[in-house]
């Protein structure tokens, strides 16, 4: 995660959520949609609507951003899309 603090006036800020709720192909199963996005819930998704509209948002994993985006509706960009868009 420090490697997002790397560019300049970027703070990178950790979201102690655990899981997302998509566990990979878990949550894309109609019979664990509801639990995925319960466990999304928890944490992750209040968090991620708490931060401005102008605050990127990151996470490795693309089943983590798919679930981001269906649960918060919020882009969320792997971490070397935000360092290669510091870049240009």
């Amino acid at each position: 995660m420090d490697i997002l603090s790397i560019p300049a006036n970027y703070v990178a800020t950790a979201i102690n959520s655990g899981c997302c709720g998509m566990a990979g192909s878990f949550g894309f199963d109609k019979d664990h949609y509801e639990v995925s996005m319960q466990i999304g819930e928890l944490v992750l998704f209040p968090a991620v609507r708490q931060q401005a509209a102008t605050t990127l948002i990151a996470a490795s994993g693309t089943s983590c951003r798919h679930q981001i985006k269906d649960g918060t509706g919020r882009l969320a960009l792997h971490p070397v899309e935000i360092l290669f868009d510091a870049l240009i």
